[in-house]
């Protein structure tokens, strides 16, 4: 149906970003303390291999200062949840989270990441389960940089459906065929009504990697990297997943201040698999699948989440993370607590001014080829898609 579409609330951004050669942004503002995002996760070496999309704030010598509480910067579960219109709603839904390798301390690490907020305990073999790629207790061994990844996953569902179950399901490594039969185990399991994805690697057709993520019924939400306008990135570029890019969310308190885009965001086109039929009218300017479909915050710097973490096999602590690695956690639990009817075809069907904050200033790429695929307008656009949650409706 023609939608209608609002201007997101003016103001201007806390942080200014810049784009280096290596696409990552880096902090300019005061306020970040003269701390940078670095990845978390080692670079793709080969095709069907993916790397984690978490960036995490560090120093200038590529350390996060270790600190027994968040940063006053880091958005706080009261926050994520007022800023997309999420008070009031829950879910007895489970989120499930694929990442690869292993994570030591998960349980320990959430249990103080919500005992800190004052969210409800998520022991582990009641609200948190843990399981191998194949659904067994044998775990991976630990991989630093992925088990932040998995920190930030798991926190973000936390802040955003804290009456959620999680599921986190280790793939054996970052291949893409062992995070497809993760994504297979998690879809066999009860209870389990969304799935996360924050990694990504090239663009890879759905006739050979599309499978595991194409489980009607489930929402599976994927993120779409954090390099900027770059093309498509699979599974974000899959047809059987919702793509989930990035924002930079300005919020006084929990009052929502504005939100633009993030100039990592990933956005671009498919070159191999097939455009949604229902976003055909939304002027992509694509001619096979679209990146984004929709958004959260993502700016490590202006949006990042409050996180604790492992800074190595034996120690944690908080830090602030962002990425498109926030935005898909965050994704996956609206669609958790708007309930049934879940597909990456509902924010195009079902979006609407009300229900939708469109996202409708900011850039990701300094020449772009499609306007709309890398800047932002009203309506659809390729760093935020349809724009971020006002609530459960549109999902």
């Amino acid at each position: 149906m023609k939608k209608s579409w609002i201007v997101a609330a003016a103001g201007a951004a806390s942080l200014v970003v810049a784009t280096l050669a290596s696409g990552v942004p880096t902090a300019t503002a005061a306020s970040s303390a003269k701390l940078h995002p670095e990845h978390v996760c080692k670079a793709v070496l080969a095709k069907g291999e993916a790397t984690c999309h978490a960036l995490k704030m560090v120093n200038d010598k590529g350390v996060a200062p270790a600190s027994s509480a968040p940063a006053a910067s880091a958005l706080s579960p009261a926050q994520i949840r007022s800023a997309y219109g999420l008070n009031g709603t829950s879910s007895t839904g489970t989120v499930a989270i694929v990442d690869a390798y292993g994570y030591t301390n998960l349980a320990s690490d959430l249990a103080n990441y919500r005992r800190y907020y004052g969210l409800p305990a998520c022991a582990l073999g009641s609200c948190l389960t843990i399981m191998n790629q194949a659904g067994g207790t044998s775990l991976p061994a630990m991989d630093v940089g992925w088990a932040q990844e998995q920190a930030l996953d798991v926190d973000a569902v936390s802040a955003t459906c804290p009456s959620c179950k999680i599921l986190v399901v280790q793939a054996n490594s970052a291949s893409l065929a062992d995070l497809g039969a993760a994504v297979d185990t998690a879809a066999k399991q009860s209870g389990v009504v969304a799935i996360s994805n924050s990694y990504g690697g090239s663009d890879l057709s759905d006739a050979s990697y599309g499978a595991p993520y194409n489980h009607p019924g489930i929402a599976i939400t994927a993120s779409t990297g954090d390099n900027g306008y770059k093309g498509g990135s699979f599974p974000a570029s899959s047809t059987y997943v919702t793509a989930v890019g990035g924002t930079s969310l300005s919020m006084s308190g929990t009052n929502r201040v504005s939100e633009t885009v993030w100039s990592g965001a990933g956005s671009g086109c498919s070159t191999v698999n097939a455009p949604l039929a229902v976003a055909s009218s939304f002027g992509t300017g694509c001619a096979k699948r679209a990146m984004a479909d929709v958004s959260a915050a993502a700016n490590p710097g202006t949006g990042g989440l409050a996180v604790y973490y492992p800074s190595s096999s034996t120690v944690s602590t908080w830090g602030q993370f962002g990425g498109t690695s926030e935005s898909s956690p965050i994704i996956a639990s609206v669609y958790a607590l708007a309930g049934g009817g879940y597909s990456n075809a509902t924010p195009y069907t079902q979006g609407s001014s009300s229900n939708l904050h469109d996202v409708t200033s900011g850039s990701n790429a300094k020449h772009c080829p499609v306007t709309q695929w890398c800047k932002a307008r009203t309506g659809w656009d390729g760093p935020t898609g349809l724009g971020t949650p006002n609530g459960t409706g549109a999902f």
